[in-house]
């Protein structure tokens, strides 16, 4: 009997300081990636599914902050399938997220199927952008489009796709929406690090 209160208790305390959902979605779907037929081209389009439940929603439609968390989750599963975690790993790198967009163009409302179509559409010497957008399957309708720079600490791009692919990869050319952001994010930047009396610094 006290081994099933101990272990009630350990649950109760988890689910209070812990996004527990999160890490185990999050798990599940890298095991469920892991287990589908790997993606050869690394920048190539990766398409996962869902639809707008009853806990993602607010005033019957998707709440803002739950596309990140599902942008969250297809990255796990696109880096997953064409094998960048696997290289960062190998490198002894990590990626985390440098920073993000997000334009929404039409709600996702409770029930809706949705497409969230992800792709690498470039890089530099410290990041790789991404593309990730919300088609609604009811109308094709293109209902939020999320931008995300993703930071290679500890190593480069150039190198992860590198000991990915075995040879040289060149980065496409920053299309012109993208480049406007990048520039925001270099103006931000000299700007907060000028309020604080520092110097120039490439972010």
């Amino acid at each position: 009997m006290w081994w099933l209160v101990w272990i009630l208790a350990v649950l109760l305390f988890l689910f209070c300081t812990l996004d527990v959902w999160y890490f185990l979605r999050g798990g599940a779907v890298i095991l469920r990636a892991w287990l589908q037929p790997p993606v050869w081209d690394v920048t190539g389009e990766q398409v996962v599914t869902g639809r707008v439940a009853p806990r993602d929603i607010d005033m019957c439609h998707m709440n803002n902050a739950r596309y990140l968390r599902e942008c969250d989750f297809a990255r796990f599963s696109f880096y997953t399938r064409n094998g960048l975690f696997k290289a960062v790993r190998a490198l002894r790198a990590h990626m985390v997220v440098g920073a993000t967009t997000i334009r929404y163009r039409r709600a996702l409302r409770i029930g809706e199927g949705f497409e969230l179509c992800s792709r690498i559409v470039t890089w530099d010497n410290k990041a790789f952008f991404l593309e990730q957008r919300f088609v609604s399957t009811e109308d094709g309708l293109v209902c939020a489009v999320m931008y995300c720079k993703q930071n290679v600490i500890q190593s480069t791009p150039d190198k992860v796709l590198q000991h990915l692919c075995k040879r040289k990869v060149e980065p496409p050319e920053f299309p012109e929406v993208l480049q406007h952001w990048v520039n925001f994010i270099s103006t931000s930047s000299r700007a907060l690090r000028a309020e604080r009396g520092l110097g120039e610094k490439n972010e």
